[in-house]
């Protein structure tokens, strides 16, 4: 399947965070991306909240600059 990622970037906040999750299921990234919200951002871990997750995967790994 290869690498799958999710940036932290894409979503605003007032943090301005930058840290981007890689892993190489999908099941893996979204545990480790709503651990992420919830401890940093305080978003809850619901079952709407992890499909959102899972729509923001993107294949490969982060790029460098920030997203547009």
């Amino acid at each position: 399947m290869g690498r799958l990622y999710i940036d932290c970037r894409e979503f605003p906040s007032e943090m301005a965070c930058s840290v981007a999750i890689v892993a190489d299921t999908e099941k893996e990234l979204v545990d480790a991306a709503v651990h992420h919200a919830v401890t940093v951002h305080g978003e809850h871990d619901t079952p709407a909240f992890r499909s959102e997750i899972r729509n923001a995967i993107h294949k490969g790994t982060p790029p460098v600059a920030a997203p547009a």
